[in-house]
């Protein structure tokens, strides 16, 4: 069980890291960690080199992950587990204090389950 804040930030970087591909890394500094599209797409109004997807930020007692798919597509992301849902604070911050394997497991198909849904609609790469 990982509970430092600094190791949780590492963690979930890393996650979304693993994934380069269909995603890039518009900022990865320590401020924060941000992944996005490569497809040039209109995201709301703006044309944008890549949809956003996620963020990871450290905080003093916990790491953030910001997961923009859980906004745009939530039906998909329905039946999460319990123990995800619970991190989650508002529409689509999850608040990370404590991380397991299982919670990691999960974390990690939530990711998977974004850029599937993304890659349906053709504003990611396969």
């Amino acid at each position: 069980m990982i509970t430092d804040p600094k190791e949780i930030d590492q963690t979930l970087r890393t996650i979304i890291k693993a994934h380069l591909g269909p995603l890039q890394l518009r900022k990865d500094d320590e401020s924060g960690l941000e992944a996005a599209g490569t497809i040039p797409t209109m995201q709301g109004k703006q044309k944008v080199d890549g949809i956003y997807f996620a963020s990871v930020m450290p905080k003093p007692k916990d790491a953030r992950l910001y997961f923009f798919p859980i906004y745009t597509d939530a039906t998909h992301f329905e039946n999460i587990a319990p123990e995800l849902r619970k991190c989650l604070k508002g529409k689509s911050c999850f608040h990370i204090k404590k991380l397991d394997k299982g919670l990691q497991e999960e974390i990690t198909k939530m990711i998977v389950t974004g850029i599937k849904v993304y890659q349906e609609k053709g504003i990611l790469t396969a």
